[in-house]
């Protein structure tokens, strides 16, 4: 079977609600700028990777992780929106730029509870940043577990 038609799929990198990149409420997120995908409005404090791959990315506070497939699809898993802000604190990383990931690895922990408290949405968005190399893909919404399939995809 080639990549075309082959199915690959992105999974919920922590337990909650999958809701639209839509209805995020930062604009850079929400208006597509930066890929296409979904965001979780997590209901525990345990991240995971979507995907298999490469971390070309582990951002030093914790909040942010690029990841790249062995297929060339770039993945960043934001946890938070303007979390870069608490400059890590709260947030616990356990993977570091270079390393390889499997999916469903855990990528870090964050503090949901004292980021709300700090006046932070603790909304995790996941966005294939590359989405000119998807063939067709699709979101499943509401209620998941972590690691469950919310996207399926095929590569162009």
């Amino acid at each position: 079977m080639s990549e075309y038609n082959e199915i690959h799929t992105l999974l919920a990198t922590c337990s909650g609600e999958v809701i639209r990149l839509e209805d995020v409420s930062d604009e850079v997120f929400s208006s597509g700028m930066l890929g296409t995908g979904f965001a979780i409005i997590p209901e525990n404090n345990d991240f995971f990777s979507p995907v298999s791959g490469k971390i070309t990315n582990a951002y030093e506070t914790g909040h942010a992780y690029s990841i790249t497939t062995k297929e060339g699809i770039d993945v960043l898993v934001h946890i938070g929106v303007d979390t870069v802000e608490l400059d890590g604190q709260y947030f616990n990383p356990v993977v570091k730029t270079d390393m390889s990931v499997s999916q469903g690895d855990k990528l870090a922990q964050a503090d949901t509870g004292n980021i709300l408290s700090r006046g932070y949405d603790p909304v995790t968005v996941v966005i294939v940043t590359n989405p000119e190399r998807l063939n067709k893909f699709s979101i499943s919404y509401g209620k998941i577990n972590a690691k469950g399939v919310v996207m399926e995809y095929s590569i162009k």
